[in-house]
């Protein structure tokens, strides 16, 4: 299990224990947490649950695959931190990420 941090637009900060082999995505909105909408459901399909993964976890991650670099060309505010959470899977070395949730999902 991971402390995942989700700060939103406005700068709210909600912490979610998230357990692992889910993901970032999945704790949100089992969290209820505003900002990610994941209209797909996790598929990789819709970027609806795109998030910018603080500088200092960016390079922890697994890098993203072609078809999720591919939904990051179409995001609203795109940032080099740019991700989509259904792509990044919980686990324990992931405890303490920290991820911001752009205005344009509210």
């Amino acid at each position: 299990m991971a402390l995942v941090k989700y700060i939103d637009a406005h700068g709210v900060e909600t912490e979610v224990d998230v357990c692992n082999g889910d993901t970032v995505m999945e704790g949100a909105t089992a969290n209820g947490i505003d900002g990610i909408v994941a209209e797909c459901g996790g598929g990789c399909a819709c970027a609806t649950c795109h998030c910018y993964v603080d500088e200092a976890w960016y390079d922890v991650l697994t890098p993203p695959s072609d078809a999720e670099r591919d939904l990051l060309e179409c995001v609203g505010e795109p940032q080099p931190t740019s991700r989509l959470s259904c792509q990044i899977h919980v686990s324990d070395e992931l405890d303490g990420l920290v991820v911001r949730l752009p205005e344009s999902q509210y």
